[in-house]
């Protein structure tokens, strides 16, 4: 079986290091993940004034999320929290109540900053959203990355061996997680 994977990058910056983090992760998982990355700098701002006819960006946002058999969330830390855009990706994909897209689903949380501690604080704020939308977390490995300059090219190429082979675990136990989730929770 193939697992379709949609990845949602929080950082919306052409130069983000996390969309570097995400070419990584991708080239770095098994060879039956397939990656798609679902964007989300088109949505407007989320409001229950559009919760009875949804935009066509929040209409593709759900739509990537419900052919997708598992997330990945890769995320910068701003302000010790969730990128807004980020946050503003899951109200849109969990609403209108009833109609939440992570229901279920399996979900990674990973993140990378220039900072000493990663993402760890966006992470933990990050999980406890999804914990309320019912997301089917991995809680460990733990991937807090400490991301430096050449850490990582424009093709994903990650220049320290023992990073390499962290994420390379990192995707694997995804893969086993995903596995196991959608043994007991298919979806649709």
């Amino acid at each position: 079986m193939v697992y379709k994977v949609g990845y949602l990058v929080g950082s919306l910056s052409s130069t983000s290091i996390n969309r570097l983090l995400s070419k990584a992760l991708v080239s770095l998982a098994p060879d039956d993940m397939e990656f798609t990355e679902i964007p989300i700098g088109d949505l407007p701002l989320y409001s229950p004034d559009y919760d009875t006819a949804y935009p066509a960006p929040a209409v593709a946002l759900k739509d990537a999320i419900n052919a997708s058999d598992a997330l990945l969330f890769v995320t910068p830390e701003y302000n010790r929290s969730i990128p807004g855009a980020l946050k503003n990706a899951i109200d849109w994909a969990s609403r209108p109540w009833g109609q939440n897209a992570f229901d279920h689903v399996p979900a990674a949380v990973i993140g990378a900053s220039i900072g000493m501690i990663g993402t760890a604080v966006s992470q933990q704020s990050l999980r406890g959203v999804l914990s309320f939308c019912n997301a089917r977390q991995m809680t460990a490995p733990e991937a807090y990355i400490h991301f430096t300059p050449g850490l990582i090219d424009e093709s994903g190429n990650v220049s320290v061996e023992a990073t390499e082979h962290f994420l390379a675990a990192f995707m694997q136990e995804f893969h086993d997680h995903t596995a196991r989730v959608l043994t007991v929770l298919p979806r649709g």
